[in-house]
């Protein structure tokens, strides 16, 4: 996996701080010792406003990125705290730099960093000041090695979260077609319903029909009866 762009800009941004660190570092011993620290002073200048910008680019990608939703928020604001601690960082140099507060005395990352790097060939680690007990101890590569396990395991709960919504996604298709198919049945039940409706009233009608016409029959029949009848006692001798 190659890493982030973001990444290795801040990884750069990194080091760039610490080789500032050092030659501040080295323009004090020089001024301790008699030195002429003009030429370095230079190169300090021209590297805290490179560091200056590099922060400044640093935020507006991530805000870039963060706008986009190309990385969790989860990811965002620890992004926004590595930012936070490199201004942090910034700030100090630049007061170190103008001498408004003193050089701290080598600490104990700063030698265990020292050694790590002269021992394994490993990077410094640029946060001198202000260290989580989580990279205590740990050089710039360790570190880095960390991040990219956090990293790691980020893309594949994403990538979990995403066939997790990939079933979901066809379990809602499936379910959509199986709602599709009982509408299309209800639409023909009702339209049979509506035909049989129609027949019971014709069917009612004609059975209306049939029962007043048979009530007309019946009463003509004894109509007839009655008439035969008088006419049977009228000729009938007394």
């Amino acid at each position: 996996m190659s890493q982030d762009p973001w990444l290795q800009n801040y990884d750069a941004t990194c080091r760039l701080a610490q080789e500032i660190a050092e030659n501040i570092h080295e323009r004090n011993r020089q001024q301790r010792t008699g030195g002429n620290p003009a030429k370095i002073n230079m190169t300090l200048r021209a590297s805290l406003q490179k560091l200056k910008q590099n922060i400044a680019q640093l935020r507006e990608s991530l805000l870039r990125s963060s706008s986009s939703r190309r990385i969790m928020q989860s990811e965002a604001d620890r992004r926004q705290n590595l930012i936070d601690d490199l201004v942090t960082r910034e700030k100090h140099l630049n007061a170190t730099f103008r001498g408004d507060i003193t050089e701290p005395d080598p600490s104990r990352s700063t030698l265990m960093d020292r050694g790590a790097g002269a021992s394994g060939g490993g990077t410094t680690n640029p946060w001198l000041i202000n260290e989580s007990e989580e990279t205590k101890g740990l050089s710039f590569g360790e570190i880095k090695q960390q991040q990219q396990r956090i990293i790691e395991a980020q893309d594949a709960g994403l990538d979990a979260l995403a066939e997790v919504i990939s079933r979901q996604k066809t379990m809602g298709q499936e379910i959509g077609n199986e709602l599709d198919q009982h509408n299309e049945i209800i639409d023909d039940l009702a339209h049979l319903v509506d035909k049989t409706d129609d027949r019971i009233r014709n069917e009612t009608r004609r059975v209306k029909l049939v029962e007043t016409k048979s009530a007309s029959c019946g009463m003509m029949v004894v109509i007839v009866l009655l008439l035969i009848a008088i006419v049977v006692v009228a000729v009938w001798p007394v």
